[in-house]
């Protein structure tokens, strides 16, 4: 017994310890906890959805999506064929050009009237704490830091591990500008050397104005947040790109929801929507959106163009790797939305350019 507790003991001390690495940035404390709790979204010690948002759905156990995570054996979950990229030299793009360019999951560089934003970078070729655990496709890590030109704004959407990469934000500190993030999430970039000043935090519905022009939006989304053992102390947001006459709206992770419509409502439709695909299942049908659910989305924000990501480059959901895509394309068709199939690194004009659409996806093995 002595020797169970302490083998016990020795493991909670470990957990512990390891959770304090740098990599799982910083919780909201002091200033920013105590802004976080005047958030009409934040009740009882952690943030809300918009209306009730079960991570699971009914009848699903923890034990059993656990279970099916580790030892289910689920087919074509990664291409068995490098996935298909182009090289783009980012640091020579035409600033005079709005364009957007995807990068696999929803990394992306966004040109907006001479300005970047880059999106949800992820370069390190895995998604979690550890390298050897939800690691990158082959053919998905050719882009890296050194790659991207200097960056007016980081966006980051929530503090999830496929959304925010320590080691991605830290080699691109000294070329960022600013950092655009949802409440709470400005803790990690505090302690990963970033300047307060330099951090833009926001509250769903807030709106900022760093510069003459332009406005950022933080809006809802239907989701969660964590990078430890807690869930939820960071608030997780889309966001709507007002410059130069355009309008661009980015879901970040988003179940579907009447957000969408009220948002479409707002602004009066996009030039284009970049919404999340793929991670979705039928176990937790709330916190994801189905690829027909994605299409719905786009149309109820009135969006002209519509750029799937969150897919192609890692395994988080149980569905075959490049369903995703293969869904969308069928949803899509007949609808009033153009929908956008660029390969990684390819730039997509705003608006984008009437053409044949790629399917590179059924040119990769599954």
């Amino acid at each position: 017994m002595l020797f169970l507790t302490v083998i016990m003991a020795c493991s909670a001390l470990g957990v512990f310890l390891y959770l304090r690495r740098p990599e799982f940035g910083g919780l909201p404390d002091g200033l920013r906890l105590e802004r976080i709790k005047l958030s009409p979204h934040y009740r009882d010690g952690e943030f809300r959805n918009l209306i009730p948002t079960p991570l699971l759905a009914e009848g699903i156990s923890r034990f059993k999506l656990y279970w099916d995570f580790f030892f289910a054996r689920m087919p074509d979950l990664a291409p068995s064929s490098p996935v298909p990229s182009v090289v783009t030299n980012l640091r020579e793009l035409d600033r005079k050009r709005d364009v957007f360019v995807w990068f696999g999951h929803s990394s992306s560089l966004l040109l907006l009237g001479g300005r970047t934003f880059l999106i949800d970078p992820v370069f390190s070729g895995h998604a979690s704490p550890f390298s050897f655990f939800t690691k990158a496709f082959p053919g998905t890590t050719g882009y890296s830091p050194d790659d991207m030109p200097d960056i007016d704004y980081l966006v980051i959407s929530h503090d999830h591990w496929d959304h925010l990469d320590h080691p991605t934000v830290t080699a691109l500190r000294s070329r960022t500008g600013k950092v655009i993030c949802p409440l709470g999430v400005g803790g990690h970039f505090e302690r990963w050397g970033f300047a307060p000043d330099d951090i833009l935090e926001g509250d769903w519905f807030d709106a900022f104005e760093p510069e003459p022009g332009l406005v950022v939006h933080v809006l809802p989304a239907r989701h969660f947040s964590g990078r430890g053992l807690r869930s939820n102390r960071t608030l997780w947001a889309s966001y709507v790109f007002e410059l130069s006459g355009r309008k661009i709206f980015y879901s970040g992770d988003s179940g579907y929801g009447p957000h969408f419509a009220d948002i479409g409502r707002q602004f009066g439709g996009f030039d284009l929507a970049i919404l999340e695909n793929g991670q979705y299942d039928v176990k937790w049908p709330h916190a994801h959106m189905l690829p027909e659910d994605v299409v719905r989305a786009a149309e109820d924000l009135g969006a002209a163009a519509l750029l799937p990501v969150h897919a192609g480059k890692f395994c988080i959901g149980f569905h075959p790797w490049n369903e995703p895509f293969r869904r969308i394309v069928r949803a899509s068709e007949g609808r009033s939305v153009q929908l956008l199939t660029p390969v990684i690194g390819e730039t997509v004009s705003i608006p984008p350019e009437k053409g044949k659409r790629r399917s590179w996806w059924e040119k990769t093995g599954s």
